[in-house]
C-alpha cells in the first residue's frame, strides 16, 4: 500500500530531527571531552610542578616522589585503622 505525502513528509521530518539531535549531542559531548581533557591535564601539570618544587627529595623524579607519598599516606591510614581498632573503636571509613 503506497503511504500518503503527509506520512512521507512526517517521515522526512523525523529524519531531519533526529539527525539534527545527533549532530548537536556529538557536538556538545567532544566539546566537553575537550574542556574535560584541558582541565585534567592543567590539574596534572599544576600537580607535578608542586610535587617537583616541594617534596621529591634529591635525585628523586616526580613519578618517583607520588610513589612514595602514596605508599606513606597508605602507611598511616594503616596505622590510625589499627589504632582505632586497639581502642575498641570503629575505624572511620573514607
Amino acid at each position: 500500500m503506497a503511504k500518503s505525502k503527509l506520512v512521507q513528509a512526517n517521515e522526512k521530518i523525523a529524519e531531519g530531527v533526529v539527525d539534527g539531535y545527533k549532530k548537536i549531542e556529538n557536538g556538545v559531548v567532544s566539546g566537553y571531552k575537550k574542556i574535560e581533557t584541558g582541565v585534567v591535564e592543567g590539574f596534572t601539570k599544576m600537580t607535578d610542578h608542586f610535587v617537583d618544587q616541594f617534596l621529591t627529595k634529591e635525585g628523586e623524579t616526580v613519578a618517583e616522589a607520588k610513589a612514595r607519598l602514596a605508599r606513606e599516606q597508605a602507611q598511616r591510614e594503616q596505622r590510625q585503622k589499627e589504632q582505632e581498632t586497639s581502642r575498641g573503636q570503629r575505624p572511620k571509613e573514607r
